[in-house]
């Protein structure tokens, strides 16, 4: 696998000199990447950020794809990531997931050596700062010990089955392409669905927990009923992957398991806020699932994404070729 060809494509949006820390971690990997392919929002941001540095020429394996912000989707801009690759593996990251040392892709990667694995995702650490809350959420859902999941896990693993994320994942590029990459529009969760797509198609989804980047977030409680909102939003628009496994009993789990643990490490007094974000994301998440209910005027005061919504009320599609020739990079001439 060490001799395979390896792309990594990264979505950005005002990314800042952060940025610059990813491009180098990743080039100093054990097997560093062939290519890294930035699918950046909004020009004029990067275009700041570079703006007096020798980024472009210090970095010659970074390419560059500006597009608007009224063109970006969760699975459509990275599809077209995808599509300006021609490597065996591509591996999507986000602009603020960093590689815990330097072996994340050679594990990352690892998994994908058997046949039938056809996704590989990353362990999720949280930062040192980090919460509590943040610390045992990320450890329940990204614990110390590897994993291949498939078809005949469904009942053991319910939802968790095709759980995956696109913070950090490596596809196989024959099988993405295959079956058709992500779903080109939707608001959250395009990497759940392709790995439903992958499981169904008699594929495996692979955990490696030895590959690890630091990735959290400590959301007030308005933030997670928003993003829990646009989740039970992606929820209720593929009924076909999760109604079959519902979600809500690993909220539950989640919610017991965060409670024990903070009385474990001496901390009850943050109980009352577990209790109150635990409110927002079930009241934002049941809000998103009954979202057909709701007015115009309230889904723009629940949802993380307004601009999703924009277009999905005007109907606008974006042309096929809409990529081609938008807002050229330096790289791409």
């Amino acid at each position: 696998m060490s001799q395979i060809k390896i792309d990594i494509i990264i979505p950005t949006y005002k990314p800042d000199k952060s940025l610059f820390t990813l491009i180098d971690s990743l080039e100093a990997q054990t097997i560093p990447p062939t290519g890294i392919i930035i699918m950046n929002t909004e020009e004029k941001y990067i275009n700041n950020l570079l703006f007096g540095t020798d980024f472009l020429k210090k970095h010659p394996k970074v390419r560059i794809k500006n597009i608007a912000k009224r063109e970006f989707n969760h699975g459509r801009t990275r599809n077209e990531g995808a599509k300006r690759s021609d490597a065996r593996v591509i591996v999507f990251m986000t602009q603020d997931a960093f590689p815990e040392n330097d072996h994340l892709i050679e594990e990352l990667i690892r998994p994908l050596t058997d046949k039938d694995v056809a996704v590989s995702y990353a362990r999720q650490v949280a930062s040192e700062d980090a919460s509590p809350l943040e610390v045992f959420s990320r450890n329940f859902n990204y614990p110390d010990e590897d994993m291949i999941k498939g078809e005949e896990d469904k009942e053991r693993l319910g939802i968790k089955t095709y759980f995956c994320s696109n913070v950090c994942a490596a596809y196989k590029k024959y099988v993405f392409d295959e079956l058709g990459g992500f779903v080109n529009y939707t608001i959250f969760n395009e990497d759940m669905l392709f790995a439903a797509k992958a499981v169904r198609a008699g594929k495996k989804i692979a955990y490696a927990s030895r590959a690890r980047v630091i990735h959290s977030h400590d959301y007030s409680g308005r933030q997670q009923f928003k993003r829990n909102f646009d989740l039970g939003v992606s929820q209720a628009d593929h009924p076909e992957v999760f109604e079959e496994l519902g979600s809500e009993n690993e909220g539950i789990r989640l919610v017991k398991g965060t409670a024990e643990y903070l009385l474990s490490i001496g901390k009850p007094l943050l109980i009352p806020r577990l209790v109150w974000q635990s409110f927002c994301k079930f009241r934002g998440y049941r809000l998103g699932k009954k979202y057909k209910k709701l007015s115009k005027k309230k889904i723009l005061r629940c949802t993380m994404n307004p601009t999703y919504w924009r277009r999905y009320w005007d109907h606008s599609e974006i042309p096929e070729n809409v990529y081609a020739g938008y807002g050229k990079s330096e790289k791409e001439g």
